[in-house]
């Protein structure tokens, strides 16, 4: 079993829409960053490419390849190809979102089901949880998002090395 630790972090940018795992949540101000800038897929993107020894984020999928707007449950699913082709399975996630005043309980749910999807595993093995930085730093002051997320794969069972 290996584990993984993926991080990001966004400023706010009202001129986008929120998408956080996957979900675009209304009524919310955006974040700035490349493709759509969901810091919770690319922690968890992170995670999972950390915890097989693959790079990061900008390794595999860099700004100068990737639009803005562009889904980052796309580069998930690609991920999760990276994943397969050097013998791994997922096992879990676990990610703390944390952000001062949008709810996120309401959204949870549906967090886990899109990164499953994206995954191809159960959202069963998808933990999203959230947080306030009690109006502390960044976060609390209301200017941005970030997210930390785990992820522990094993090597899969029906994988067979050619070297």
């Amino acid at each position: 079993m290996r584990v993984g630790i993926g991080y990001d972090v966004h400023a706010f940018d009202p001129s986008r829409p929120l998408v956080l795992g996957g979900v675009t949540i209304e009524d919310a101000p955006g974040l700035a960053g490349w493709s759509d800038a969901d810091v919770v897929t690319h922690a968890v993107t992170d995670a999972v490419l950390g915890a097989a020894g693959l790079g990061d984020l900008g390794t595999h999928f860099s700004a100068e390849q990737v639009a803005e707007g562009v889904s980052s449950l796309e580069l998930l699913a690609g991920t999760r190809k990276l994943l397969a082709d050097a013998g791994f399975q997922l096992m879990n996630v676990d990610a703390v979102v944390a952000i001062q005043e949008v709810r996120m309980a309401p959204y949870r749910d549906a967090m886990a089901a899109r990164l499953a999807d994206a995954l191809g595993v159960d959202a069963a093995l998808i933990s999203i949880k959230a947080t306030t930085t009690d109006r502390l730093g960044f976060v609390g002051k209301g200017e941005g998002v970030s997210c930390v997320a785990v992820a522990l794969i094993e090597k899969s069972e029906s994988w067979v090395s050619t070297s």
